[in-house]
C-alpha cells in the first residue's frame, strides 16, 4: 500500500509536472497499446468512446464528460491510451492538447488535485481560461477515485467550457461516487471482463456478429419465435467460423472460462494468469476497498478470508450470521465488508426471490464478476482441477450469473436476477421488468427439463431456459428453450 508523501507543490512545480506528463504521453502510450511490436486489439468500449471523440471533434459537444468504471484488470488504462493514440496519429491532435494523468500518483505523492492540474493546463500551458478556451483539449484521468473531488472537478469544467473532452476511469464504484449535479451531465461506459465472443475476436480473430449477441439476449428475455429462429441462424453462422480454430471450440471455451477472462492473460501461460489474477485481487483488497470505506488495518485479513470462503464455496446461499461464525467477527462487519466488495464488483449478489422480508431473512448467493477470478483463487488454494466436472460446473454457473449481471448493468434487461428458495427449483429466476419470471437452469451435461417444467407451473412463466454443455445446438421443447453453454457464452 502506498504511503502518502506530504508535498505541497508550488505553482511552478505543478506546471513542471503537467509539462512532464504532456511530454511523457507518447512513450507511455507505446507501452500500453503494443505487445511484441504489434498493436493490441480493440475492445467494444474503445469504439463506443471513439465515436464520442469523433462527434466532439466535429462540434457535437454534449457527450464530453465520460466515466468508465470497471474492475482492475479489465483494460481501462489500455483503452485510454488507444484513444490517445487515435487522437495523436489519426486525428493529428497536437501533443500539448492531450493530457493523461494518473490520480493515484497525483494524490499520493504530490498532494495536488485534478482541478488544479486542469486549471494549470489551461491557464499556464495554453495561456487562457476555461471560459475563453477556444481550441479543444482532451484529458484522460485514470484512477479518478483517488481524488474525492473528481466529480466536482468534472462538473466545474463541464459547466465553464465546451472545449474540453474528459474521460475518467476508476474502480467499479466510480459511478456511485458522483454527486447529483455531476451525474446529470456524465455519460457512463462500464467495462467488464471479456465475453467469449470478445475472446474469440481478440485471441483467434474470429468475429461473432453483433446480431448473434443481440438475438441471444432477445431469446433469453422474450422466448418468442422470431428471436428463436434468428438465434438459430446466427448460431449456425458462428459454428461454421469455429471450424477454422486450431483446436476444438470446447477446449477454447474451457480455457476461456478458467483463465482467459481478462485481456492481460491472452498471451500468458495458465499458471502465470492465475498468479496475475490473484495479485490483482490482493490489490483490490489493499487499495480499492480502503478507498471506499475506512476499515481498520485488522479488518484486512478478515476481508481476505471472506474472499477465500466465497471462492471455495459451492453454489449456495451465504448468510451474514454463517459468515460471522466462520470468521469470528460481528454480522455488522460482515455486511459492511460484503457491501464494499460488491461496490468494487469483485463479487455480486443474487438474492432470494420473494418479499422484502424474505430477501432480508434468507441467505444471499455471491458470485465473482468473472469465473476466472474464482478459478484463480481456487488454484492458489490448491483446489483447482480443470478436469473435475463438478468444479467446471461451478465455474459454468458463475459464468451464466456473471453474464446476467452484466446485462442488467448495461441494458437493464433482465431487470433482476434471483434464486428460488424452495427445494428442487431452477438455478436462477430472471425478472423481465413486466410480470413474467423466467426460470433458468445451468449445467455441464444437463438435458432433463423436469425442474424447469415445475418452475414454469409455479411461477406461471411464459418460457424457461436450459443452458447446458450437454446440448449441441439451440432448440425448443414446448416452452423450454435449450442453449449450449458455448453459444450462450457469446452474449
Amino acid at each position: 500500500m502506498y504511503k502518502k508523501v506530504s508535498v505541497i507543490m508550488t505553482e511552478k512545480e505543478l506546471i513542471s509536472y503537467i509539462d512532464a506528463k504532456l511530454r511523457e504521453g507518447p512513450k507511455l502510450m507505446e507501452e500500453y497499446v503494443q505487445r511484441n511490436g504489434k498493436n493490441l486489439p480493440f475492445r467494444k468500449p474503445y469504439f463506443e468512446i471513439k465515436k464520442y471523440l469523433d462527434d466532439f471533434i466535429l462540434g457535437n459537444e454534449e457527450n464530453r464528460y465520460l466515466v468508465m468504471p470497471g474492475l482492475r484488470g479489465v483494460g481501462k488504462t489500455t483503452i485510454q491510451f488507444q484513444l490517445y493514440d487515435y487522437l495523436l496519429k489519426d486525428r493529428a491532435i497536437e501533443q500539448d492538447r492531450i493530457l493523461y494523468i494518473a490520480t493515484d500518483e497525483l494524490r499520493l505523492f504530490l498532494d495536488s488535485t485534478l482541478i488544479e492540474v486542469i486549471q494549470g493546463l489551461v491557464e499556464e500551458i495554453h495561456r487562457t481560461s476555461l471560459v475563453y478556451l477556444d481550441e479543444p483539449l482532451f484529458i484522460f484521468i485514470d484512477e479518478a477515485h483517488y481524488d474525492p473531488e473528481w466529480s466536482k472537478a468534472g462538473k466545474i469544467v463541464y459547466d465553464q467550457t465546451r472545449k474540453i473532452f474528459m474521460l475518467f476511469t476508476g474502480s467499479s464504484a466510480l459511478n456511485l461516487e458522483m454527486n447529483v449535479d455531476a451525474a446529470r451531465r456524465v455519460t457512463e461506459k462500464k467495462v467488464f471482463p471479456m465475453s467469449f465472443s470478445e475472446y474469440l475476436l481478440i485471441k483467434r480473430n474470429i468475429s461473432p456478429s453483433h446480431q448473434l449477441t443481440q438475438s441471444l439476449k432477445d431469446l433469453v428475455i422474450t422466448g418468442d419465435d422470431e428471436s428463436f429462429h434468428d438465434a438459430v441462424n446466427q448460431e449456425n453462422m458462428i459454428n461454421r467460423k469455429l471450424l477454422t480454430l486450431p483446436r476444438s471450440p470446447q477446449k477454447e471455451w474451457e480455457d476461456f472460462i478458467s483463465f482467459r477472462g481478462f485481456p492481460f492473460g491472452l498471451d500468458l501461460e495458465e499458471v502465470e494468469v492465475h498468479d496475475r489474477i490473484f495479485s490483482m485481487i490482493e490489490r483490490i483488497v489493499e487499495k480499492d476497498v480502503f478507498t471506499l470505506k475506512a476499515f481498520n488495518t485488522e479488518t484486512r485479513s478478515t476481508i481476505s478470508r471472506m474472499i477465500t470462503f466465497l471462492a471455495l464455496q459451492k453454489p449456495g446461499g451465504t448468510s451474514d450470521s454463517k459468515l460471522s461464525q466462520r470468521l469470528g467477527v460481528s454480522p455488522t462487519l460482515i455486511r459492511s465488508i460484503l457491501n464494499v466488495l460488491e461496490k468494487t464488483q469483485l463479487i455480486f449478489s443474487v438474492k432470494p426471490y420473494g418479499s422484502a422480508g424474505k430477501i432480508s431473512r434468507k441467505p444471499w448467493k455471491y458470485y465473482f464478476l468473472s469465473p476466472s477470478l474464482k478459478a484463480a483463487m481456487n488454484y492458489k488454494l490448491g483446489r483447482y482441477d480443470p478436469y473435475d466436472r463438478e468444479s467446471m460446473g461451478v465455474l459454468a454457473e458463475n459464468l451464466v450469473a456473471s453474464y446476467f449481471f452484466w446485462m442488467i448493468q448495461t441494458t437493464n434487461r433482465p431487470h433482476g436476477i434471483f434464486y428460488p428458495t424452495h427445494k428442487g427449483g431452477a438455478d436462477f429466476l430472471l425478472f423481465d421488468g413486466v410480470e413474467d419470471i423466467i426460470p433458468v437452469e445451468v449445467g455441464l451435461g444437463k438435458t432433463k427439463t423436469s425442474q424447469l417444467k415445475r418452475s414454469i407451473s409455479k411461477y406461471n412463466s411464459n418460457h424457461a431456459i436450459l443452458i447446458s454443455g450437454g446440448i449441441q445446438k439451440i432448440s425448443k421443447e414446448d416452452n423450454i428453450i435449450k442453449i449450449p453453454l458455448n453459444t450462450f457464452s457469446m452474449i
